[in-house]
């Protein structure tokens, strides 16, 4: 693998973090533009340099990556006194998404990369306005809030 191919990888998963970070910091939400940032181009990096080309490695690196990531997205779950209202499952999901589309740029799938973003998008930018007017339709429905 040559430097422009590795620098490609790392870019690229760096930019999709930074991307989705930005949605979350626009909101206000924990972690925004330098930790989903950091976790794609940590994620694509580990895949780099423990799996190289070599598949069975690449398996048993991702593995580690989407099993140990979801500690860091725990982070930012938090429950409120009363038990009822749960916030931070989307940024929880986002953190652990972004590993995942750095994983896949450090094994160097740019389709599944490029076609994953509409629905990223999809979600994150009509997921919140769907789910109110699902509530204000169906008052009766379980409220929470996974933001």
């Amino acid at each position: 693998m040559d430097t422009a191919d590795i620098i490609m990888r790392l870019g690229v998963a760096t930019l999709a973090g930074v991307v989705l970070g930005l949605n979350r910091d626009l909101r206000g939400k924990p972690t925004g533009v330098r930790t989903l940032g950091l976790v794609g181009l940590a994620s694509a990096l580990a895949v780099l340099i423990f799996a190289g080309t070599d598949s069975a490695n690449a398996s048993r690196v991702i593995q580690g990556i989407v099993t140990g990531i979801g500690f860091l997205g725990a982070g930012v779950i938090i429950r409120n006194d009363l038990g009822k209202r749960i916030h931070g499952l989307t940024t929880a999901a986002c953190v652990w998404l972004t590993a995942c589309i750095g994983a896949a740029c450090g094994t160097s799938e740019w389709r599944i990369v490029l076609l994953s973003f509409p629905f990223i998008f999809a979600v994150l930018i009509f997921g919140g306005p769907l789910e109110k007017w699902v509530h204000r339709h169906w008052p009766d429905a379980d409220v929470t809030d996974d933001d």
